[in-house]
Parts: structure tokens; C-alpha cells; sequence
């Protein structure tokens, strides 16, 4: 394709992409329940209601002056050649083209994510502290910042140098290869996140003797489940926000609880968190999500052989030959609106999934407790009550709460 019609197609990628986000986002901010549901009647009041919807129009609104914000950046950058001429400044420094290329990617990573810190800022110590969701410090916010900058340089430096040496060295033949890279990545990352990554952030206990450890321990014997990994996550440090997860495979598996979590809710409602949870591991969607995933990264690095050598996308990003670190981020331009539905896909799938772990939870311990923590969880968080089936479908990896819990008291 000519540079300057291949030009004009990623503006409007990006343009269809950012048009169909906010629309979506829009129509999900109209949708204002005309009834609470009896479920939640114990639950929810009107100034709840109200305290829900103002949080909701208020991370609308934060949404939308970002999305336009980095939409109006990018369309500038690729209209006024800037990614080429980036190119073209670092070429009178660097002359191995592998070196050139970290640097390029390097500075565009550092650079997107510093202008995207005042956005992080204020959403962290204005918006979730205005509605009390906020525990972090100036001093943990920073700190987290940094951290993850080491972590970046480090391991995304070592994967993007294999990655564009394989590029360099390889040919066309590079995706396949650096497919069983990304692999054993994967694979690493889920036995050994909690062990090496997230203690960098959090610190991690394990629970306490007592009845929610000896119930969790009980209820994991009844169902054939062995648990030998119980962690308590200090994710109050940063947020009143409860979550759950299970991290790890096989013996490495381990169950971390936030400590928000345990102050929010009772033993019975904990155990049949726990369970929903391993209800996940017991229907084989741990393994299912990575084979997915691995899919995924495989059909993403194929188009990617088909992109990298092209000289047109280099010269439609401003470039006046062939680099592939230009085509790389030209790539992830296009690839965008797939990417857009295979994330759809794996929505769906995770939506099934949650109603499957809900059913294992409901027929092995009870749904009333898991229904309850939901409830809580929701009202807590002021999630919304009826989003649009719309964005659901687009973007939620849970069911909706209504849903969840008509099956669940059903």
C-alpha cells in the first residue's frame, strides 16, 4: 500500500477505535436503573445510588478527556511525521540498528507513561480519595512508579532485545521462535508472580490460625482440593477495594486473600469466595485462560512477520527507510481492532467461566454467602447496578451483578 494512504488508514483506525470506546462509554452512562432491584434492597438507598452514579459520571468524564486527549497526541504525532523524525535523531547517536531500535521503544515507553502521570495522579488522590477508596501515599505512589520502571527496563528489555535480535537475525521465521520465548515467559510468570514479582509491592502473610483458616482448610478437604498456600495481601495499603485470586500451578498453586476482604466480610461469606475460586481451578479455567492467552500471542506475532519489513509503514510514520521499530509501533496501530475482538472473545469465555466457578461454589458450599459477599463487594466498590449489555458484552470480563445473582438465589 502507498506510505500516504497507509498513513491515513492508521489515523483512521484510531479514529474508528476512539469513536467506538466512547460511544460505547456514553451509552453506558445513560443507563440509569428505573427500579432497584428487591434483591439489593437491604443494600442500597438512595444516597447510595446517587453517591454510585456520581462516581460513575465522574470516571466518565476522566475517561473521556484522557481517550481524547492521547487520541489527539497520536493523530498529531503521525500527521506531523514525528515518529520518523524521533527516528531520524536518534540515527546521528546510535548506529547498531538493534540499539537503536531498544532506544527508540525505550523512549517512547518512558515518555507515554510520563505523560500519562499527572492523569494517574489525579485519578489516584482526587477522584478514588474524594470517594474514599483511596489509602495510597504520595510516598507509595512514587515508589510504585519507580518500581515499575526497573521492572520494565528489566524484563521488558530483556524480552524486546530477544524479540527484535530474533526480528534481526531470523527473518520471517522469527514469530515461531519468539512464540516459544513468549511461552516460557507466560509460564514463569504464573508459577512465580506472587513469589518474585508481587512482594516488590505488597507484602504477603499467611493466614492466621484460627475458624476462617480452619473453615477455608475444611471446605478445600471436601471438595478433593489440596491447600497448603494461604496468603493475606496488605491491599489496604493502597485502596479499600477488595479482591480475591489464586496464583500459581500445580503444588506451586496459592490462594491470596486481601486483608480488605476479610475485614468486609463474614467466615461463611470468605469460604464461599474461596470456593467460587476454586471452582476456577477445579472446571481447568486456569488452563484454559493460559492456552488462550498462548494462542493469542502466537496469532499476534504472525501478522506482526507480516508487517515488520515493510518499508511503506515506516515511511508512512515519517521515516525515510526501512526501521523496524517504527513498523513495530505502525503494527500495533493496526492490529489494534483484532486485538479489539479477540478480547471480546476472551470476555466471553471469562463470563462463562465466572457463572461455572459461581455454580461449583453454589453446589458445593451454598450460593446465599457467595450472593452476599457480591452484593457487598458491588454497593462497596459503587459499581454500576445495570450497565449497558452493549458494554458488557464489549468489555466485562464478570457478568454483571443482577445476572450473577439471579442464578445464584435462583
Amino acid at each position: 500500500m502507498d506510505p500516504e494512504l497507509l498513513k491515513y488508514l492508521l489515523m483512521g483506525i484510531i479514529t474508528l477505535n476512539i469513536f467506538i470506546e466512547k460511544w460505547l462509554a456514553w451509552l453506558n452512562i445513560r443507563q440509569v436503573p428505573d427500579h432497584l432491584p428487591a434483591t439489593l434492597d437491604q443494600y442500597l438507598d438512595d444516597n447510595k445510588l446517587k453517591q454510585t452514579r456520581t462516581y460513575q459520571v465522574a470516571n466518565y468524564k476522566f475517561g473521556l478527556v484522557t481517550g481524547i486527549f492521547t487520541y489527539l497526541l497520536t493523530i498529531w504525532f503521525i500527521g506531523s511525521g514525528f515518529f520518523g523524525e524521533l527516528d531520524g535523531w536518534l540515527r546521528y547517536f546510535i548506529d547498531y540498528p538493534l540499539f537503536l531500535s531498544l532506544a527508540y521503544i525505550g523512549i517512547l515507553y518512558m515518555g507515554s507513561d510520563l505523560l500519562s502521570l499527572p492523569f494517574d495522579y489525579y485519578h489516584t488522590f482526587k477522584i478514588e480519595e474524594e470517594f474514599g477508596f483511596n489509602n495510597t501515599t504520595k510516598k507509595v505512589f512514587f515508589l510504585d512508579k519507580l518500581k515499575s520502571y526497573v521492572i520494565s527496563i528489566v524484563i521488558g528489555g530483556v524480552l524486546l532485545y530477544a524479540l527484535l535480535w530474533l526480528i534481526h537475525q531470523a527473518g520471517l521465521d522469527f514469530w515461531w521462535m519468539f512464540w516459544i520465548v513468549a511461552i516460557v515467559f507466560m509460564l514463569s510468570v504464573n508459577l512465580f508472580y506472587t513469589a518474585w514479582i508481587l512482594p516488590l509491592f505488597n507484602k504477603l502473610s499467611p493466614l492466621e490460625d484460627g475458624d476462617l483458616k480452619r473453615d477455608i482448610l475444611r471446605y478445600a478437604k471436601s471438595v478433593g482440593f489440596s491447600l497448603d498456600n494461604i496468603f493475606v495481601i496488605d491491599g489496604s495499603k493502597r485502596s479499600s477495594k477488595a479482591n480475591a485470586f489464586f496464583s500459581g500451578l500445580g503444588k506451586r498453586k496459592k490462594v491470596v486473600l486481601y486483608d480488605t476482604l476479610i475485614d468486609q466480610h463474614t467466615p461463611d461469606e470468605l469460604v464461599a469466595v474461596l470456593a467460587h475460586e476454586i471452582g476456577h481451578y477445579k472446571k481447568k479455567h486456569i488452563y484454559y485462560n493460559l492456552i488462550t492467552s498462548i494462542l493469542q500471542v502466537g496469532v499476534m506475532l504472525f501478522i506482526l512477520s507480516q508487517v515488520i519489513y515493510n518499508e511503506n509503514m515506516s515511511l508512512a510514520l515519517g521515516g525515510d527507510q526501512l526501521a523496524l521499530h517504527l513498523n513495530f509501533i505502525g503494527f500495533t496501530m493496526l492490529f489494534s481492532p483484532l486485538s479489539m475482538l479477540l478480547g471480546i472473545g476472551m470476555n466471553m469465555m471469562s463470563r462463562k467461566h465466572e457463572f461455572e466457578a459461581d455454580e461449583f461454589a453454589k453446589t458445593t458450599y451454598a450460593g446465599e454467602p457467595l450472593a452476599e459477599a457480591l452484593k457487598t463487594l458491588s454497593v462497596k466498590t459503587l459499581s454500576n447496578i445495570h450497565p449497558h449489555p452493549w458494554y458488557v458484552f464489549v468489555h466485562y470480563s464478570h457478568p454483571p451483578l443482577i445476572e450473577r445473582l439471579e442464578k445464584l438465589e435462583e
